[in-house]
């Protein structure tokens, strides 16, 4: 049984071979580089071409295939060429070479289909030398005379600009630390000094009004401009107050008479003779409060 058994599995064998060797023959391939040498990595053309009995199932390899030494980048595939019987199929394929072998002998198959297999057809080896992109350097080096300068401009110099602005951030500081406090209180003059000078703008109009045309409305805006004011550099509410308690306050009983001479043309309608003078008593109590509050700035009250 053992003969009989291998005499069938050789039968078989001649039978389902037979063809596949037969029409190996008549597959004929080529293939052949664009060029014939190529940097370390350059892009590099393989022409692959093929012959074949058009009935016969013939492949190509696709990018699955492995390419060895070479990186497959792409293919370029041209329309098949029919004539007598015979099929011409052809292709580019476009590789990287990252071999360091001086040359490089290289091949691409195609596949006939068979029933339960696939024959490789290969061409015969195509070179491919390897170009050295670093020149060999000779034995004697020789210079060239080039007296002319190039002018290169300055680069900006960033660390010294920080390291300025740091110096000025910190001397800041420190200043703020050392001098903050009086320059804090020359601030504070300053303000004052200024409401001050817009307060007797204001007031030396309101009075000229009020003595050209004594009538209840100046006189309540020319009260009402100095208590404001008063409120406002005190924080006290002096609109609120009467004339005897704001007396009582500045500890000056004489302003409850000048607050009289003008109120009595609000609440009678009547004009004291003396009404600029009670106007610029007022104005000198507004400005001996200014100087008050200017001394406590000072000693930081």
């Amino acid at each position: 049984m053992d003969k009989i058994g291998k005499l069938v599995v050789g039968v078989w064998m001649v039978l389902v071979l037979q063809p596949s060797l037969s029409q190996g023959q008549d597959v004929a391939v080529e293939g052949y580089f664009l060029q014939d040498s190529a940097r370390l990595g350059e892009r590099v053309g393989y022409v692959l071409k093929a012959r074949y009995p058009s009935e016969m199932p013939v492949l190509f390899p696709d990018s699955t295939y492995r390419f060895g030494d070479f990186e497959y980048l792409g293919k370029q595939t041209f329309t098949s060429a029919t004539a007598d019987g015979v099929t011409l199929d052809s292709a580019v394929y476009w590789l990287s070479n990252f071999s360091l072998d001086s040359v490089q002998n290289y091949r691409i198959p195609v596949f006939e289909i068979v029933r339960y297999d696939s024959i490789h057809h290969v061409p015969e080896p195509a070179p491919l030398h390897l170009v050295l992109t670093i020149d060999e350097i000779p034995e004697e080096l020789s210079f060239r005379q080039n007296d002319s300068y190039q002018y290169i401009p300055p680069s900006f110099n960033y660390p010294y600009l920080i390291v300025g602005i740091l110096l000025v951030v910190v001397l800041l500081i420190a200043g703020f630390y050392f001098f903050g406090e009086g320059l804090k209180k020359r601030w504070q003059v300053y303000r004052e000094k200024r409401k001050f000078k817009r307060f007797v703008e204001d007031w030396e109009l309101s009075m000229k009004q009020l003595v050209n045309n004594p009538q209840i409305q100046e006189a309540d805006e020319l009260l009402g401009l100095w208590k404001s004011y008063l409120e406002n550099l005190t924080g006290l509410p002096f609109r609120e107050w009467t004339a005897t308690e704001t007396a009582a306050f500045l500890q000056q009983p004489e302003v409850v008479t000048d607050f009289r001479k003008i109120e009595l043309i609000i609440y009678a309608n009547r004009v004291d003779n003396n009404i600029r003078e009670a106007c610029e008593n007022l104005l000198q109590i507004s400005r001996n409060q200014l100087e008050e509050k200017i001394e406590k700035i000072h000693h930081h009250e």
